[in-house]
């Protein structure tokens, strides 16, 4: 089956034809450095690892950009506000720079906690300011921009196409009142550069309009131009970027390069839903990596949670749905690890998860037939699958499967649980048996008292080492 992606800027999904035939481009907006990237956000860098992964499934060699955004992203859309690296400078007592680093490590190691393969490249924004003022000056060739008294704004009344990736209604966008407006000529307009003002900033740089900063926006266009070209694959972010951040970069870079497609195929995931919105940084209802892992969550454990619905669906978040994916997850590797080397199933399996992740990187369905493949013990199989096709080891073809889900399936990290430990969690089960549910209650107390949690499973139960920090291991 042709890999088929859900293009944002059709609405519909396409087959998937790159611009070099075996290499993809790929550019996928990442962090702003002020403060712990949540879960959240770590929603949406899953998706493009998956799609990453499946475009390696297909034979492509991909070179992937990731942006890390140390300057210029202001705390209002609308280029009023301050800038979020000097808040957290001067709440910090650091320099911006000390600050940027801080939590981009912090990143980091979430990101390699969650099994995500690294990029080509991470690219700083304060690193390609030469860049970025040349893209604003060949706009000003252009006549596509115009000077205030706090910047140098992208005049989108010159742009004919401005609007088609978001299909937002411009003419019902236009003027507002003055005050509004500011100086701006339109309200869809926005900020190239910004100027510093009578303001001691942290970080500035002179550039041929005044001594100031970036606008968040154009670090992106001129960044993933400089590495991936003036047309390349695939662009990646979350929805909310659609409406004015992918939006303005579609408008800058098509105008500046004076090119008609900078990108084929715009991509978004959609938003982990917290307490009834969308978890973010500024509702301050927020989950980050570090601290899931403090309540027993592991990182793989929530990666699998976000595996139970589509990337371009919204997922809600429980405590006890992420419980849940947790015990299933462990659940699973327990049963890939009593598999035989020498077990094999249908090859249809195979065939048919493949088919799933071409699909628009169908993961919860490629999941069920996951699911499916683990728990066949032959017959089953036979009779659901065409028998036609090949037997193959199943080990091999669970191998192959995780290269997509990036779970560690068959890595053996778990603690096993001492002898002793073993046969209290057997007295206990008896006990249950027994329905001598006091004395069973008994036991799971002086197990937690020795380190180690009980849950109890539909196959039986499953023992966790309890250990400072939420680490764990299963048995």
């Amino acid at each position: 089956m042709a890999l088929r992606l859900y293009n944002t800027l059709s609405r519909k999904k396409e087959k998937f034809v790159p611009i070099k035939k075996d290499a993809v481009g790929m550019y996928t907006c990442g962090p702003t450095v002020y403060w712990f990237a949540h879960a959240g956000m770590f929603k949406t860098y899953i998706f493009a690892d998956v799609l990453k992964r499946v475009l390696d499934y297909n034979g492509y060699k991909i070179k992937q950009v990731i942006n890390v955004t140390d300057v210029g992203h202001l705390t209002s859309d609308a280029d009023t506000g301050e800038d979020k690296i000097e808040v957290a400078s001067k709440k910090e007592g650091k320099r911006a720079d000390e600050v940027a680093k801080f939590y981009f490590d912090a990143f980091l190691k979430d990101f390699k906690e969650l099994n995500l393969i690294e990029p080509w490249k991470f690219v700083w924004a304060t690193e390609h300011i030469v860049e970025q003022i040349e893209l604003i000056k060949s706009l000003g060739e252009k006549g596509f921009t115009y000077k205030t008294g706090d910047g140098v704004y992208f005049d989108t009344s010159k742009d004919e196409n401005y609007g088609r990736l978001s299909r937002k209604n411009v003419e019902g966008l236009e003027e507002g009142k003055r005050t509004k407006m500011r100086e701006k000529k339109n309200k869809t307009d926005f900020a190239l550069w910004k100027f510093s003002g009578g303001e001691k900033r942290l970080q500035e740089w002179d550039s041929p309009w005044g001594g100031g900063y970036p606008g968040w926006h154009i670090e992106c266009s001129a960044m993933a131009t400089k590495y991936l070209g003036k047309n390349f694959d695939i662009h990646t972010g979350g929805i909310d970027h659609i409406p004015i951040h992918h939006e303005n970069e579609i408008a800058q870079s098509e105008c500046g390069y004076g090119i008609k497609n900078w990108v084929n195929y715009w991509m978004h995931g959609d938003f982990l839903i917290f307490e009834g919105g969308k978890m973010s940084k500024s509702s301050g209802k927020i989950k980050t990596i570090s601290e899931l892992k403090r309540e027993g969550i592991s990182a793989l454990d929530y990666k699998y949670f976000t595996y139970s619905a589509h990337y371009r669906r919204p997922l809600a978040w429980s405590e006890e749905a992420v419980q849940n994916a947790a015990i299933s997850l462990r659940r699973l590797k327990k049963i890939v690890s009593k598999i035989e080397n020498n077990e094999k199933v249908c090859g249809s399996y195979l065939k048919l998860f493949e088919e799933r992740i071409n699909d628009d990187l169908d993961i919860p369905g490629a999941i069920a037939i996951l699911w499916n493949l683990v728990r066949d013990k032959g017959a089953r199989g036979r009779a659901k699958y065409k028998s036609s096709e090949r037997n193959l080891p199943k080990i091999e073809v669970i191998k192959k499967m995780d290269r997509i889900f990036g779970l560690k399936l068959l890595e053996n990290d778990d603690v096993k649980a001492p002898i002793e430990i073993k046969k209290i969690a057997e007295e206990r089960i008896k006990l249950r048996e027994e329905k001598n549910w006091k004395k069973a209650d008994l036991l799971r107390g002086k197990l937690e008292k020795i380190g180690w949690k009980i849950e109890d499973t539909e196959n039986g139960y499953v023992l966790e080492k309890i250990n400072q920090g939420g680490n764990h291991g299963v048995d």
